[in-house]
């Protein structure tokens, strides 16, 4: 980072990946930041502000991996004015860059352990970049468990490394689309062809055939009905705040602690340097003591996931 907090550099857009459409279409940009006389430093779990000139800054998850050799990515939802603008763009166009700030994932603690990886949306983006870095450094980690949900097999992103990591089978892949709704609530059936669904009326008993990915089911759900084990074993989340609390409480009755648990509150972030005020969570600042926290940490902040 410069050593003037607000001082941005340009950033040339390389390539842009359409990930999904609909009323929120989401957006995958490679970046090439004009400034940087070296790689790009930072650590899975960042963040950088990126900008649009005369429209704003707009808090991203850095979505790539901290490798040399890795470009540095970011994965954006078209939600408000900075992102509408964002997604105006074209390659060849620039954006400001400011970062990275916050606090990243503690993966030296993390060395030798299973871990388990569960995203929901676009909420993936952060848990992709962790995901690299373990995937460049597969020997150092233990077994890898890797769920991710989304609406539709259409609303998922990031759909061609998920291809190749179910062909691979270097990690094991729990993929996810919601249920399909009657008037009473989900129906008891496949969402889509090949989407197998979990038992409603208990889960842990749902049958999980050997090899098998694709399941219809809300991603904590997915989560109780593989029962991962919490022997030496570190869970991280990132998605919609509904769906963090309820892998949190999915996972402390599989056994896991609340400091073997993680999550990311980079849509917390505003300045990025603690002094707007607007991240707090009581006596917490997102920007200066996040955006990454144990639940340990944040079991006696409710409002972390409001």
């Amino acid at each position: 980072m410069s050593a003037n907090p607000y001082l941005l550099q340009r950033a040339r857009i390389d390539w842009i990946v359409q990930e999904c459409g609909g009323p929120r279409p989401i957006r995958t940009y490679t970046l090439d930041p004009e400034d940087s006389t070296e790689h790009f430093a930072f650590e899975p779990g960042q963040c950088v502000q990126l900008s649009v000139l005369g429209e704003g800054e707009s808090f991203v998850a850095i979505a790539s991996g901290p490798e040399q050799d890795e470009p540095l990515q970011v994965t954006v939802m078209r939600v408000g004015l900075v992102t509408t603008a964002l997604h105006e763009l074209n390659i060849g166009d620039f954006v400001g860059l400011r970062g990275p700030y916050g606090n990243g994932f503690p993966v030296d603690r993390w060395r030798g352990k299973d871990l388990l990886l569960i995203g929901g949306g676009v909420g993936q983006a952060p848990l992709r970049s962790l995901l690299h870095h373990i995937e460049a450094n597969r020997s150092e980690f233990g077994r890898v468990q890797v769920f991710y949900g989304a609406r539709s097999p259409e609303a998922m992103i990031y759909r061609e490394e998920f291809a190749a990591y179910e062909a691979h089978r270097d990690f094991d892949l729990y993929l996810s689309i919601d249920w399909k709704w009657g008037p009473d609530g989900p129906l008891d059936e496949d969402a889509c062809e090949g989407w197998a669904r979990v038992n409603l009326s208990n889960l842990r008993s749902t049958r999980i055939e050997q090899d098998q990915v694709r399941f219809t089911g809300f991603v904590p759900q997915i989560v109780q009905a593989v029962a991962p084990s919490p022997q030496s074993t570190i869970a991280v989340t990132c998605g919609p705040p509904a769906m963090i609390r309820r892998v949190v409480e999915g996972l402390e009755g599989l056994g896991f602690g609340p400091d073997q648990i993680y999550t990311t509150l980079e849509r917390r972030m505003k300045c990025g340097i603690g002094l707007c005020g607007r991240c707090n969570l009581g006596p917490v600042f997102v920007c200066t003591e996040g955006p990454v926290f144990s639940y340990a940490q944040l079991q006696d902040l409710p409002e972390a996931f409001a």
